[in-house]
C-alpha cells in the first residue's frame, strides 16, 4: 500500500480497502473495471474507472479490465476495441486483460455442481410463465412445477442444453434458494439459458449462455478480485452475489478451475467483496446503452463519436481532456447518495484543463470587414502575440495585419447600448496585439444591410510601442488578406432540458441547434493545425481539430467549451 493511501481515505469504499488490508484480510487489493461489450463506454463508465483503476493504483495492487461477454447478441468487436482505447486515453492500464468467457467451463462446472447439491434446477416453464410464477414486490412468488425434478434428471437436461438438443427458451436453468423472498432477486433467479448464437470469443462451442448476476460473482472470484465495486442497483443483487460465491466455493473445490492455469488463468481463486456506491448521473444527458444507441441507429447522431454524444469517444472527439474528466470523477467522489451533477461542472473541469495547456490563438466567427483609410492596400505588418499569457516560456507568433481586418459582427453596434464599449462609428477600439481604430462610417447593400466597416489607425498606438493612450474595448481581429477560412461546429448541449427522459420520450426534447456549422477566418498559422490540437481562440472558447473531418492543410473545428457557462449567462 502507498504512503498516500495509507495516510487519506478519501472516501468510503477507500477506507474500507484500507481497514481490510491493515487487518490482514488480503495481501493486496484487486479490483476490476467489467463492461459488458454492447456499445460504447459513456461518461458514467468514467467514474467506475477511475475508482477501480484508482484504487489499485493507490493501495499498490491490480486491476483487470474483463469484458462481460456472456451475450453474444448485442456484442461485436468493434465496442470491445472502442473500450480498450477509451480505457487506455483516460490513462489507465490493466494488469489483466479478461473476459467472462474464459471461465465458461468453469461456470458450466459450477452449474453441474449446484445441481448435485440440490441447489439448482432445470426449469421448463416458458419465460412469461416463469415471470408470472415469481411474483411482485408485494406477493410472493410460486415454486414451478419442474422445481422437483431429481438431481439425476436435472444433470441429464444440463447436459443435452449443452449439447445443443434444445431450441432456445426450452429451458433455463434455476438457482433454487426461495421464491417467497422479498428480495425478488432471491426467487430462484435464472443461471443459464440457451442462445444458439456465435461468440465472438468462443465461436459455436457454446449454445448455452451464463446469465449476468451468475458469471460475474463467478468471474470475481476467479480472477481473485477483493473488492468489487458497483453501482447502487445492484445493492438488491448482493445476497444472490454473496449466495453463488458462498454455494459454488470455488475456493474449496479446484476441480472447477484447475484447467485454467494451463491457458495463463489465475492460479487461485478468492472470496471477493461487493460494495455498491452511487453512478454519475449528468443533466442535459442520457446514459442508458439503450437510449444511445437508439440516437446512432436511428440517424440521430452521427455515431456514437458524434462529438454531441456523452461516450468517451464522443466526448474525445469533441475536444474533453482525459485530465478533465478524471477530474470531474475526484470533484463528484464517491457516495452512496443517487445525485444529478450539472453539465457545467464538467464543462468547469475542461475549462480549468485548457486554461493551462491551449495555446491561444484568433479566430472570428462572425466576420465583418473593417477597412483602414490610411493604411495602404499594399502594406503588410507583423504583430508578435504571444502563444500563451501566462507561459512566456512558450514564446509568441507572427500575426500578419494589413489595411483591413475581418471582426466578429458582434463587436460592431451602429446605435451602441449604455454599456457597450467595443466598436461603434465615431468609436474607438483596440485591436489586440495591434493599433487603436476608429470607424468612421458603414457601406450597406441593397436592402440596407451593413456589409463593411470604414475606419483609420491611430498609428502612433501600436503595441508595445509605448503609447500611453487608452480606449475602454479591446476586440480581436483577422488580416483579410491573410485569414484562412475554416470549417467550425458550434456545439451546444444535445437536448434542450435538464431531464430528457422525465416524459418518456427523450427524443421530443433533442436540442435543433446542438450543431451549428459556420465558415470562420482563423489567422494563417491554424491552416496548419495538427489533428487533435487544441487552441484557445481568444475570447471565444476552447477549440479542437477534429480529427475524423480534418484533411492536410484543412483543418475542421471543434468548440470543446465557451470560456464562460453560457447556459448561465443566458439564465
Amino acid at each position: 500500500m502507498s504512503d498516500a493511501a495509507a495516510a487519506a481515505p478519501t472516501d468510503f469504499i477507500r477506507t474500507i480497502v484500507q481497514d481490510d488490508l491493515q487487518a490482514g484480510r488480503h495481501a493486496q487489493a484487486i479490483t476490476r473495471f467489467p463492461p459488458e461489450p454492447n456499445g460504447y463506454l459513456h461518461i458514467g463508465h468514467a467514474k467506475s474507472i477511475c475508482l477501480n483503476f484508482g484504487i489499485a493504483a493507490e493501495f499498490g495492487g491490480r486491476c483487470n479490465l474483463r469484458f462481460d461477454d456472456t451475450n453474444p447478441s448485442k456484442e461485436d468487436m468493434e465496442y470491445v476495441e472502442a473500450i480498450k482505447q477509451d480505457v487506455q486515453w483516460l490513462g489507465f492500464e490493466w494488469s489483466e486483460l479478461r473476459h467472462a468467457s474464459d471461465y465458461f467451463l468453469s461456470f458450466y462446472l459450477a452449474a453441474e455442481k449446484l445441481i448435485g447439491l440440490g441447489l439448482a434446477y432445470v426449469d421448463s416453464l416458458s419465460a412469461d410463465e416463469i415471470r408470472t410464477y415469481r411474483g411482485t414486490l408485494t406477493e410472493a412468488g410460486k415454486p414451478s412445477p419442474y422445481r422437483e425434478r431429481s438431481a439425476a434428471e436435472n444433470l441429464d437436461l444440463l447436459r443435452r442444453m449443452r449439447a445443443g438438443e434444445f431450441a432456445d427458451g426450452a429451458h433455463v436453468v434455476r438457482a433454487k434458494i426461495d421464491m417467497a423472498s422479498g428480495n425478488i432477486n432471491l426467487r430462484d433467479p435464472a443461471l443459464y439459458r440457451i442462445r444458439r448464437i456465435s461468440h465472438q470469443m468462443t465461436g459455436t462451442e457454446w449454445c448455452i449462455y451464463p446469465m449476468y448476476d451468475y458469471a460475474h460473482a463467478l468471474s470475481d472470484a476467479l480472477e481473485g478480485i477483493t473488492h468489487s465495486c458497483c453501482t447502487l442497483e445492484f445493492a438488491d443483487h448482493r445476497p444472490l452475489y454473496d449466495w453463488i460465491i458462498e454455494k459454488v466455493s470455488l475456493q474449496n473445490d479446484p476441480t472447477l478451475w484447475s484447467y485454467l492455469p494451463e491457458r495463463g488463468l489465475p492460479t487461485s481463486v478468492s472470496v471477493p467483496r461487493q460494495i455498491e456506491f452511487s453512478r454519475l448521473n449528468l443533466d442535459y444527458t442520457v446514459l442508458s446503452k439503450r437510449r444511445l444507441n437508439e440516437l446512432v441507429t436511428q440517424g440521430l447522431v452521427s455515431g456514437w463519436d458524434d462529438p454531441r454524444m456523452p461516450t468517451l469517444a464522443g466526448l474525445r472527439r469533441r475536444g474533453y481532456t482525459p485530465e478533465s474528466i478524471r477530474e470531474l470523477a475526484r470533484r463528484v467522489g464517491v457516495t452512496k447518495q443517487d445525485s444529478v451533477i450539472e453539465l457545467s461542472v464538467l464543462e468547469g473541469c475542461l475549462r480549468e484543463d485548457l486554461d493551462q495547456r491551449a495555446q491561444r490563438r484568433i479566430g472570428v466567427l462572425n466576420p465583418i470587414r473593417l477597412r483602414f483609410s490610411n493604411f495602404a492596400p499594399d502594406r503588410v505588418e507583423t504583430m508578435h502575440l504571444p502563444n500563451h499569457p501566462l507561459k512566456p516560456e512558450l514564446g509568441t507568433r507572427e500575426v500578419p495585419f494589413s489595411n483591413s481586418v475581418w471582426i466578429e459582427r458582434e463587436d460592431f453596434m451602429e446605435t451602441p447600448v449604455k454599456g457597450f464599449h467595443r466598436l461603434t462609428v465615431g468609436g474607438e477600439v483596440r485591436l489586440r496585439g495591434a493599433y487603436i481604430v476608429k470607424c468612421e462610417s458603414v457601406v450597406r447593400d441593397e436592402n440596407g444591410e451593413i456589409t463593411e466597416l470604414l475606419g483609420h489607425v491611430d498609428e502612433a498606438t501600436r503595441s508595445g510601442a509605448g503609447s500611453e493612450r487608452k480606449v475602454k474595448g479591446t476586440i480581436h481581429w483577422v488580416s483579410c488578406a491573410h485569414a484562412v477560412a475554416a470549417t467550425v461546429h458550434l456545439y451546444e448541449r444535445l437536448f434542450s432540458v435538464a431531464n430528457p427522459d422525465q416524459d418518456g420520450d427523450y427524443k421530443t426534447h433533442l436540442n435543433p441547434d446542438s450543431n451549428s456549422e459556420i465558415t470562420a477566418m482563423l489567422e494563417p498559422e491554424l491552416a496548419e493545425a495538427s489533428p487533435g490540437s487544441h487552441f484557445q481562440f481568444e475570447r471565444l472558447g476552447y477549440f479542437f481539430v477534429d480529427p475524423v473531418l480534418s484533411a492536410p492543410g484543412k483543418p475542421v473545428f471543434n468548440r470543446a467549451v465557451s470560456l464562460r457557462d453560457s447556459a448561465k449567462a443566458k439564465a
